[in-house]
């Protein structure tokens, strides 16, 4: 998560009465069946090392069409994606996220990038949902996590969106409707948030409800404009300080198909002492079961840690927690790494140094976090 700064396949379908222990049963058995079919492939995998522009890339999986393929909704049945956040300028994305790949030795899962709502009928590239970079990054086989601001970057206090006037319409010529038909032409399925840490928004936003209004009016207007490549994925801070609050901005199991949230090992940046990985996780992760959703996938949307410059092997041990500490989190199906910082002093969470580049390579060569897209 980032604390909040003291400065600052088709139409989504309701899919009826579930049992949560039936399908949870149905999972574990797909895992079981792919697991060592998963482990089989990865074992021949080499990731050569050593070279100036880093190890090889090693290719995920090849699709297989049986228990492992992903759900209608992007599930994989038998682990978790890996993804991340690549610090990109505006055209060059695909060769940034090339050069990410290089240093973990295999290709990412999915790749999360960030949008404003530009009321400019979508001319400005960080208003435009699926930008050509985009649709390069994802041709070369990868996943979309699209995560879209009520903002106006660059704009006045005037021009910036608010959550009544999106749930009111008053944005929809302007601004959804003209996205919303980029994302129905692309035709391929990608994940799409709205307004990210949305607990962090409010009041300059507006209410909790006026959120839930908004994102029911934004989820409804795709619908109504046949728009069925969409994967909607709700992104909290899972700051538990919020609890309350993160409760009463959840839109509803009929409009979300993913849960996430964002939880970092601050450190100094936040001076909240050196936590682990599974420290950072597990009591986010349980809130959210018992009081937002038992049976949603679940995705840890940013995850990430600062470095310890007194102890440099610091940062390469948390990466390593990660496979053995996400297998015990029910539901997760995908983590991804945030590769940046946020403002303040000390908090550069990007991945620092050969040690800490080698930590995390080891911990996403694990065959949990290598499944097949297809």
């Amino acid at each position: 998560m980032r604390l909040p700064h003291p400065f600052a396949p088709r139409e989504h379908a309701h899919r009826g009465p579930r049992r949560p222990a039936d399908r949870r049963l149905q999972l574990a058995l797909a895992a079981l069946l792919c697991a060592v079919l998963t482990a089989a492939l990865l074992f021949h995998d080499k990731v050569a090392g050593g070279s100036d522009d880093g190890p090889d890339i090693r290719s995920r999986p090849p699709a297989t069409g049986g228990p492992c393929a992903p759900t209608e909704l992007l599930e994989p049945p038998c682990g978790a994606w890996f993804g991340a956040f690549v610090p990109h300028d505006k055209d060059n994305l695909s060769s940034k996220v090339r050069d990410y790949e290089k240093k973990i030795g295999r290709k990412l899962d999915i790749v999360y990038t960030y949008h404003d709502m530009s009321q400019v009928q979508g001319t400005r590239l960080e208003g435009q949902l699926l930008t050509e970079e985009e649709r390069r990054v994802a041709a070369d086989g990868h996943l979309l996590l699209l995560s879209w601001e009520s903002k106006w970057w660059g704009g006045t206090a005037a021009q910036q969106p608010t959550w009544k006037q999106i749930a009111d319409g008053e944005l929809d010529e302007s601004v959804i409707d003209v996205q919303a038909r980029r994302v129905k032409e692309y035709g391929e399925k990608l994940f799409l948030s709205f307004d990210l840490e949305m607990d962090t928004r409010t009041p300059d936003n507006g209410t909790p409800e006026d959120y839930v209004r908004a994102y029911r009016h934004l989820h409804d207007r795709f619908r109504e404009l046949g728009v069925t490549n969409v994967v909607w994925t709700w992104i909290t801070t899972g700051y538990l300080g919020h609890a309350d609050l993160i409760k009463r901005m959840y839109p509803g199991d009929d409009y979300v198909d993913w849960v996430a949230y964002n939880q970092y090992n601050y450190y100094l940046c936040h001076n909240t002492g050196w936590l682990s990985f599974a420290q950072t996780q597990r009591a986010t992760h349980d809130w959210i079961r018992a009081n937002i959703s038992d049976d949603k996938p679940l995705m840890l949307s940013e995850f990430g840690t600062a470095n310890d410059t007194t102890r440099p092997e610091r940062q390469a041990q948390w990466y390593a927690e990660v496979p053995e500490v996400l297998k015990g989190l029910t539901g997760v199906k995908a983590a991804l790494q945030w590769n940046s910082r946020d403002p303040g002093p000390h908090c550069d969470l990007s991945v620092a140094g050969d040690r800490a580049w080698a930590g995390l390579r080891e911990a996403v060569s694990d065959p949990y976090l290598n499944q097949p897209l297809g």
